[in-house]
């Protein structure tokens, strides 16, 4: 399994917000080992590898991560859906709330 996680890098040289919550998720749980490439996606620049791999898979935010596998490629959105289904940790109920994110919610 070779695990690519795409992040993305704001105009201002920073790493966005989630990517740094993602990343130290993963570090936290002694997984961030596991990710094989760090892709890095740059605010306006389309032709960053970051960009043209979420252009390529239909996904529009970062961080989100690419597992291949003699299964295929398969794209996961969230680190705690990584986490659980490829890495085979348990993920409570508080962890999941935590990544809800206000921006996200729908509204005007």
């Amino acid at each position: 399994m070779r695990v690519t996680m795409v992040k993305k890098r704001l105009a201002d040289g920073t790493e966005c917000r989630k990517c740094q919550e993602a990343t130290a998720h993963l570090q936290s749980r002694g997984l961030l080992s596991r990710i094989d490439e760090i892709v890095w996606a740059h605010e306006g620049d389309p032709a960053s590898a970051g960009m043209v791999l979420g252009a390529r898979l239909g996904v529009e935010r970062a961080p989100f991560f690419v597992v291949s596998d003699e299964r295929g490629e398969a794209v996961y959105q969230s680190v705690l859906q990584l986490v659980r289904e490829r890495f085979d940790q348990a993920v409570t109920t508080a962890q999941q709330a935590a990544t809800i994110d206000a921006d996200d919610i729908g509204g005007i």
